[in-house]
């Protein structure tokens, strides 16, 4: 096996080793102007191109050195060994919607693929048109393009079905009713594929609701969590608790962010471009607080009141201030480059910084502030409402 980087994040913005992609596929062909709302899309991407720029994207992170793993080849890997092919069906059929006769069928029907058409049906779901003979009520009564098994269009978003934190891979929680299969998923590869054997997982997908998107390694040992629509504050109470626990952190900043679609993770209203500099949108900038969480003497979590997240931040990083690149220059601009994932950059090493092209007003604030832009296409990916952040689980960085 070839020899790899240490697995483990503790920064933002250390130099990015190696990252897990998901290069769109069928399951973004399954969207519909029925059912791209509850899929969490705001419109139909052109996949051919969605694919395109996903390419590119992959190309610009290895053109600086970067090691990019694909989701779904893991996991069709994952899905050669015996004991995580059962638990991927048995996670599957969990769904009540199925009844007794249907799961059976079903049961059969998925025991019967290989690892490649097994790993399709998961991701892509399956309609009830492409079976047939199942002696299920629910069968009869579905319509023919209604589908048995959802397919799973946001795992274009691996950020947010795993993050590392320190050594550890924290498997979050999904609180979408349409993305909460992702984790799982995500969870038998790091469980069972021989890349990260003896990786030590933390959280899980049967926890308290916690999303990648709303975790930053701000600094060695400090984390922010964003609270909000999908984050909840149980879920940022147990990952400062664990984090604790286990020595990868002394402080976490648990930030209230507004239950708003253009806000719906943290990583969406800040990211960082250098180790003490943030893009941010400047709408909410400054009036962003954070509760500061600290391990208390008995094993638990101590909360100290809100102040300005900003101050907080730069208290728990140990520095003066953090430097503030605001999304546009004015606030209509700003809100239209927000939308855009203006702030949603993903670092591939301090004051280098993947970016949306279409942004131009905050690539220029950013390249003003000494930041070199990597500017990436990105008008079909960001149908799903992502930017490269979104896109990418880092698995290795370098300390700082």
């Amino acid at each position: 096996m070839a020899e790899h980087f240490p697995h483990g994040v503790r920064s933002e913005v250390g130099r990015l080793r190696t990252v897990m992609l998901h290069r769109p596929g069928n399951e973004l062909r399954r969207l519909t102007p029925r059912n791209n709302d509850a899929l969490l899309f705001d419109g139909l991407p052109w996949v051919d191109r969605a694919q395109e720029e996903h390419d590119a994207f992959a190309d610009a992170l290895r053109s600086r050195g970067v090691e990019v793993l694909y989701l779904s080849r893991l996991l069709i890997e994952t899905l050669a060994e015996a004991d995580a092919r059962a638990a991927a069906i048995a996670h599957t059929m969990r769904d009540l919607r199925l009844g007794d006769t249907l799961r059976r069928y079903l049961t059969d029907l998925l025991s019967d693929q290989g690892p490649d058409e097994l790993a399709e049906i998961l991701m892509a779901g399956l309609r009830n048109d492409e079976v047939s003979g199942t002696g299920s009520l629910v069968a009869a009564l579905h319509a023919p393009d209604e589908f048995l098994i959802d397919p799973l269009p946001n795992l274009l978003f691996t950020r947010d079905s795993s993050v590392w934190v320190g050594d550890r891979v924290t498997v979050t929680s999904l609180a979408m009713p349409a993305r909460q299969r992702e984790t799982q998923l995500t969870e038998l590869i790091y469980q069972f594929h021989p890349r990260f054997a003896g990786t030590e997982r933390i959280h899980g997908w049967d926890k308290e609701f916690l999303e990648g998107g709303d975790v930053l390694a701000l600094a060695e040992g400090v984390l922010a969590v964003g609270v909000g629509e999908r984050t909840r504050p149980a879920g940022a109470e147990r990952l400062a608790r664990t984090a604790f626990a286990h020595g990868l952190a002394h402080t976490v900043l648990a930030v209230p962010i507004d239950q708003d679609r253009a806000t719906m993770h943290l990583d969406t209203i800040c990211t960082m471009v250098d180790t003490d500099a943030m893009v941010m949108y400047p709408n909410v900038a400054h009036r962003l607080a954070a509760a500061t969480l600290k391990p208390d003497a008995e094993g638990g979590v101590r909360v100290e009141p809100l102040r300005p997240f900003l101050d907080a931040a730069a208290s728990a990083m140990g520095i003066e201030r953090l430097r503030l690149i605001d999304t546009g220059l004015d606030p209509v601009t700003a809100e239209r480059e927000q939308w855009d994932d203006g702030n949603n950059t993903l670092a591939i090493e301090p004051k280098v910084a993947i970016a949306y092209e279409r942004n131009t007003e905050t690539n220029e604030r950013l390249t003003a502030a000494g930041i070199e832009v990597v500017a990436i296409a990105g008008s079909e990916l960001g149908s799903g409402r992502g930017g490269p952040r979104c896109m990418s689980c880092p698995i290795s960085r370098d300390a700082l």
